[in-house]
């Protein structure tokens, strides 16, 4: 039932067996090489550039931040809430004694970001009903199909391996080639973020020399000590507290600099190209990680709108299947759904919502208690109304006002006949 600790080192994971096909942990490995940057590109390396910890955090506390509930369809085709199901409270408030359900949503939502998957270890009662969810590691998860078809996972850590059978894992792949496991994003797009991480670290070390390019000293003659006047001239000219010092050089010695400044490497044109790179491997908004160069009042609602739509609604997907399909008993599959609310983040601004709620108000389809349903504001009791359907009274059905228009023509022709 615990979360195990301590870290695994992938010669600790045995070799394969039995024919049988093992992915995830071993196929990961074959993407942790280098990158044409130079720089080695791991899930935990990459949250320390501040595009990809942005964007992984937005889109992780926007899904933790969602009304996650428990729904029962009805005969009519509809649904309603079921705050009596064994779920609702584990989905909804906590499911396990040591995390919230926005914690637990916003831990899985980054291993799935991260790492292509997220897996909850599922503690069920004697009835079936699962009873507690716990966060696991990916990277210490492979996921093996034995050659009778049946799914085993086996997770490592310091105390050892622990093997699962499928309904006793909440398993949430990401994009895959498989079906089965999701492929890490950072690996796939290791190159892009191996460049951002070099040029962060460039900008790094050029501050860290007062801002000021490589160079040369010349020595008219022959120096005796060269490590001695590199040792002095660093000390006394290098690092951001001794930039702009006067240097005075002894000897006949001349500095020639080198090195080229960062506008002419066109550093900061570099670093934001790789902010909107990173943006778009995780297809999140540039103003929503803080980059606002090309945003405006007019285009920032509906960015955010399409962020909802195009970004935000795939994922609530993902999550709705797996929860359906790993938590449901079988039996109660064809009744029982899970779903996030997202209307919140559909709203739009207020006068938008004003202008719909009165044309749907005026034509007839939403009532009262509907709009002030949608605005979470109180009811209003239907013997006053509330549940009132209305509509204009110029209005009329389009059948009964042609046969009116043609009775009327009738009388006139039997009226210039007689």
């Amino acid at each position: 039932m615990s979360i195990f600790k301590g870290l695994f080192r992938s010669r600790d994971k045995p070799q394969n067996a039995n024919n049988s096909e093992t992915y995830g942990l071993l196929s990961r490995w074959n993407f942790l090489s280098g990158t044409a940057s130079g720089k080695t590109v791991t899930e935990r390396t990459a949250m320390q550039t501040s595009a990809v910890y942005a964007c992984v955090r937005v889109l992780s506390e926007s899904l933790a931040g969602l009304p996650l509930q428990i729904y029962e369809r009805t005969e009519d085709g509809g649904k309603t809430l079921k705050t009596s199901h064994p779920l609702y409270n584990l989905l909804h408030d906590e499911p396990n004694p040591e995390m919230t359900s926005f914690i637990w949503r916003e831990t899985l939502m980054s291993h799935l970001l991260l790492f292509g998957n997220a897996y909850s270890q599922i503690v069920r009662n004697g009835r079936g009903y699962p009873i507690a969810l716990y966060p696991l590691l990916p990277d210490r998860m492979s996921v093996e199909r034995k050659p009778g078809g049946e799914i085993i996972y086996t997770y490592y850590s310091s105390k050892g391996e622990v093997k699962f059978r499928k309904w006793e894992i909440l398993h949430i792949p990401g994009l895959g080639f498989d079906g089965l496991i999701g492929y890490s994003p950072i690996q796939m797009a290791k190159n892009a973020i191996g460049m951002t991480l070099a040029a962060e670290e460039y900008g790094s070390k050029f501050f860290a020399n007062g801002a000021t390019p490589g160079g040369i000293l010349e020595h008219p003659s022959t120096i005796k000590d060269i490590q001695r006047v590199k040792d002095s001239w660093n000390a006394e000219y290098r690092g951001p507290g001794n930039a702009n010092k006067v240097a005075v050089l002894e000897e006949g010695m001349k500095y020639h600099a080198i090195g080229i400044a960062p506008e002419q490497a066109q550093f900061l044109e570099s670093r934001k190209f790789q902010i909107a790179e990173i943006a778009r491997i995780f297809r999140v908004p540039l103003h929503m990680i803080g980059d606002l160069e090309k945003s405006s009042f007019s285009n920032i609602t509906q960015q955010s709108l399409e962020f909802v739509m195009y970004t935000l609604n795939p994922w609530v997907r993902r999550w709705e299947d797996g929860l359906q399909q790993a938590l449901l008993l079988p039996g109660e599959k064809s009744r029982i759904v899970i779903r996030f609310n997202v209307d919140g983040l559909l709203r739009g601004d207020y006068k938008s919502r004003m202008d719909g709620y009165a044309v749907g108000r005026q034509n007839g389809w939403l009532s009262a208690n509907d709009i002030r349903s949608l605005e979470k504001l109180n009811l209003i009791p239907a013997d006053e109304g509330g549940d009132l359907l209305l509509v204009n009274g110029n209005l009329m059905p389009l059948v009964s006002r042609m046969n009116s228009v043609s009775e009327n023509d009738g009388g006139k022709e039997e009226n210039a006949n007689g």
